[in-house]
């Protein structure tokens, strides 16, 4: 008699826990739906390092956006509605083949370029865009200016970045802080990993780089002269970076800028890595 008390507690407590796991594996049945549910990532590529990111929700990201004066980007890219809507600019350094087109951009779409500290600090002294446009951080910082689900940490880069700039009222090009030239890795709702290298020459810190973010996607400078040439391009993709997906960029748009997909898939060899390549106005999706 005294049992029958204890059994039917035990009745219940093992009713109770199976309700609970219940719960639990619809809430993880629902995460995943939802997951499933994001779009694919889209990278579109409009030459040079220029590219529109559209992210499984929905936000459109610029980085570099050299695309007016670009002989690589097609025609339809290069007023701002033929890029549909923006949401946020990203600007590696200050040369005029990355800042581009960038504050015209961000006044046409009352959009934030986030930029290397020294360069955004230029752009409001100069008058050419209000503060709220364009927000300092620097490298080792992580901002999520889009909401929870993106996030945008700048990692460095070596390069150089000054800002050349023709002074309206004298028209003479005078030369300006530009910051210190960064990367940037972009984090998105679905925890894909795009790491945009900017400018950069081979430096032993992107094995930390790839290290701590372990990035699924590298959009890689391949033309040399200025960046990585493609063997050092590959050594530091197959080596330190090691992501699921490589897309080459900053090649062929002048005649210095000698270096090749395919040289750059040579030199990367057989291996886990695979190498997507574009033409300005292709695109290619990705997921996690």
């Amino acid at each position: 008699m005294v049992q029958r008390p204890c059994r039917r507690l035990a009745q219940r407590a093992l009713i109770g826990l199976m309700g609970l796991m219940g719960v639990m594996a619809l809430a993880l049945a629902g995460g995943a739906a939802r997951a499933e549910a994001l779009r694919p990532a889209s990278i579109l590529w409009l030459g040079q390092s220029a590219f529109r990111i559209t992210s499984p929700g929905g936000k459109v990201i610029l980085t570099d956006p050299y695309l007016s004066e670009n002989p690589k980007t097609p025609p339809r890219y290069r007023t701002p509605e033929g890029l549909g809507a923006v949401d946020l600019i990203l600007v590696t350094h200050a040369h005029a083949d990355h800042l581009g087109d960038a504050v015209a951009l961000a006044k046409h779409y009352n959009v934030p370029i986030i930029a290397p500290a020294g360069l955004a600090s230029s752009l409001v002294a100069l008058d050419l865009v209000p503060p709220e446009l364009a927000p300092r951080m620097n490298k080792g910082g992580t901002v999520a200016p889009l909401g929870a689900g993106i996030r945008i940490s700048m990692v460095h880069a070596e390069h150089s970045s000054e800002l050349s700039w023709k002074n309206p009222a004298t028209g003479r090009i005078e030369i300006h802080v530009g910051g210190e030239p960064v990367g940037f890795v972009i984090e998105l709702e679905d925890g894909l990993r795009i790491y945009d290298m900017g400018d950069t020459a081979l430096f032993s810190d992107l094995r930390l780089i790839g290290e701590r973010f372990h990035p699924d996607v590298v959009l890689a400078p391949i033309g040399g002269h200025f960046v990585l040439d493609p063997a050092d391009a590959a050594y530091a993709v197959r080596e330190w970076l090691k992501p699921a997906a490589v897309i080459p960029m900053h090649y062929g748009t002048t005649p210095l800028l000698k270096g090749t997909p395919a040289e750059f898939a040579a030199a990367l060899g057989p291996g886990p890595t695979r190498v997507v390549v574009l033409e300005p106005g292709q695109s290619a999706d990705f997921r996690k």
